[in-house]
């Protein structure tokens, strides 16, 4: 595995570790801190970096065009951009019905993100190795479970009180 590449799957994962202690930290204070922001912030860096270096080593080793995954992951950095832009507004200005809206979309946001990281992992994993058609139903569907088991029983996406 070539250095450039462990460099891309650290900071991306450094993306998810940031990202999901950002997401579940404000949904379970049920507000948004300057701490959250920061981390949104941070993941929305990592993940960047992460993806500029494996487009980098895709473009070199000529993989072929831009498919799903590219998709996928460029809208996932289309919506972190968006959603730490929302959280610093929202922080900034403290209203109540903007910040009830942030939260719900703080974790679709974060469901979304998860689509083309589990695409990365179940492609580029050589002993997983999955063709890119299996790992988008593969990565679906785990979301989906994933959005089942946190919004059962809240009545939607708002954070649970405690």
């Amino acid at each position: 595995m070539s250095a450039e590449l462990v460099i891309a799957s650290v900071a991306i994962t450094c993306a998810l570790v940031l990202y999901t202690v950002g997401v579940f930290g404000e949904r379970r204070s049920g507000t948004l801190s300057v701490r959250h922001v920061l981390l949104f912030w941070g993941g929305l860096a990592c993940d960047t970096t992460g993806t500029m270096i494996m487009t980098g080593i895709a473009q070199q080793s000529e993989a072929g065009g831009f498919g799903i995954h590219g998709i996928t992951g460029l809208l996932a950095i289309v919506l972190m951009l968006v959603h730490a832009g929302w959280a610093t507004v929202t922080l900034v200005r403290r209203n109540e019905r903007s910040m009830r809206r942030f939260h719900a979309f703080s974790t679709f946001v974060w469901l979304a993100w998860l689509v083309p990281y589990i695409i990365g992992m179940l492609v580029g994993m050589p002993m997983i190795h999955l063709r890119a058609v299996c790992a988008v139903g593969t990565s679906v569907i785990v979301v989906a479970a994933l959005a089942f088991v946190m919004f059962r029983g809240e009545g939607g996406c708002a954070p649970s009180a405690r």
